[in-house]
Parts: C-alpha cells; structure tokens; sequence
C-alpha cells in the first residue's frame, strides 16, 4: 500500500526577509565546486518515452508547450531508477512524466504542504491511483520527513516564492524560510542536483514579493542556495521571456503561463560532511 507521509505546521512565524538577503551580508563562498554531473547516459528516446506516454492526462499535454517537460528534463540529468524528490508538485504534471521516466527502479516523492489540500482537492490522489512508484508527502517546506542523504534530485518549479506567501485559511507552509534550503540540502545525497524554476520578479525587489505577485528575484534564490552551501553549477535562460512584465501577478491574464522564469541548477559538494536535521530558527525581528 502506497505511504502518505505528513508533517504537522510548526508553530512559529514567517519571516519578511528582505536585507538580510542581500549579496553583500553574506561570507564569500569557501567550498570549491565540483566537477559537473556527466550527461553521457541521458537519454532523448527515454525522455520522449516519458512524454509522449498515452497514460497522460490530455489537459497535461496540453500544457507541454508552454511547460517544455523535454529540455527540462534534459537540463536536469536525471537517470533512470534515481530517488527524485519533487517539492511543491502541486497537481501533477511534472509527477506524471517523472513517474514514468524513472522507472519501476526509481523512487519519486511528490511534496506538497498540507495548506494545499483546499485547492488541490482531490487532484494528487487521483494522479497516484496509476503511478506505483509515487509516494505522497504532505509537509511543510522546512521539515521534509525524509531520511539524511537519500535522494539523487530534488526540484521545486515555480515554487520558492511561496516561502513569503500565506494563504487565506491562514495555514503555514513554511516556519522558517532560511531552513528550508538547508533542509533540502540534508535529504540530498553528497553530488545530487537541486533544480530550481520560478517566475522572476525585478532585481532588487525585496522577498516578500513572493506574496504578492507570487514571483522572486532570482538573487534571492542564489543567496538561500549559497547560505546553505549548495554550489551553483548553470543557469538556463528555457523560459526567458523579456516581453514580460515582472511587476504583474503571475495570475494576471496577461502574463498568465508567459512569465520570465529562471531555471538554476545547484549541487550539493561533495566533500562536506553530513548534515542534521536543522532545528527551527527563530524569526529575525523586525
């Protein structure tokens, strides 16, 4: 029987950080960079297996165009029968085609936080009646129940502003948002690839525009990475879009499905020693 794996809220506050952020409040980085994942092994044909499986959801192929699963998947150098951990998977769409390209060997858990059940519904569970290699995480961002070093990838597409954002029932997705990437960083195994994609706000924009418009600077993003000790390896301009307006809504009809999006892949080095699960840290005051 498949596992539903839940972590309750923590109880603490979410953070409006904005200067604490900033580049120039932060150690320059001391641990070198290690040689770049091989992409020999990927595969185009077992990618566009994946893709073109006629299991798929017609309402998801529909969005293929817009979401480009291929280059993704390519830029990420996932193998089959790898441990993909998928943060913030939402509905679905990027779980069904993982699913099927990792294969009967490979292991997928798909996140999301317990606050998303009033719009997801019943949409994760239905996705998971067909995909056997699945298991369904409800957790908060910053407190994944997952074992130190046991997975090969972790993603979080359009995501990591969420860590600014509350929804209206008021329910937490995140304690701490400084301890979510080390939490990340804890459940990859030394070497795994961390994949980042999100709607880009303006440089400079503080981080509580996540809440907002629901995009983030991708400095931000380098800043969390960076604090928490993960190794910027590439960045890819997939999604680039410079017709886009970075001060709309992403739900704005205009720029719905069309924003500018970074994508950035980080690497968790090699030759540091094994984390801890980091103890929540309290709110910076204001």
């Amino acid at each position: 029987m498949r596992r539903h794996i839940m972590v309750a809220a923590a109880p603490l506050l979410m953070l409006a950080a904005c200067s604490s952020m900033q580049e120039s409040d932060l150690p320059e980085a001391t641990v070198p960079a290690p040689p770049m994942m091989g992409t020999a092994n990927v595969s185009d044909a077992q990618i566009n297996e994946a893709i073109v499986n006629p299991e798929r959801p017609e309402t998801d192929v529909e969005r293929d165009e817009l979401r480009k699963p291929a280059a993704v998947l390519s830029y990420m150098e996932l193998m089959p029968g790898d441990t993909l951990l998928e943060m913030e998977a939402g509905d679905g769409y990027f779980t069904e085609i993982f699913s099927h390209y990792l294969g009967p060997q490979g292991e997928l858990y798909m996140q999301n936080p317990a606050a998303f059940d009033s719009f997801l519904g019943d949409a994760p569970a239905k996705r998971l009646e067909r995909l056997e290699n699945v298991e369904y995480v409800r957790s908060n961002f910053d407190d994944i129940p997952l074992d130190d070093a046991s997975v090969d990838v972790v993603t979080w597409f359009q995501g990591p502003h969420e860590l600014w954002y509350t929804p209206e029932s008021g329910a937490m997705l995140v304690g701490n948002p400084q301890a979510s990437f080390p939490e990340i960083k804890r459940v990859l195994k030394p070497g795994g690839s961390f994949i980042v994609i999100d709607h880009a706000a303006p440089s400079g924009a503080p981080a509580s525009t996540g809440g907002d418009t629901h995009r983030i600077d991708p400095q931000i993003v380098r800043d969390l990475a960076r604090e928490a000790g993960f190794v910027l390896i590439s960045e890819n301009d997939l999604y680039d879009n410079p017709d886009d307006d970075l001060d709309a809504s992403v739900f704005d009809e205009a720029v719905r499905g069309k924003t500018d999006q970074f994508m950035m892949k980080f690497e968790k080095p090699i030759n540091q020693p094994p984390e801890r699960r980091a103890a929540a840290l309290p709110p910076t005051p204001e």
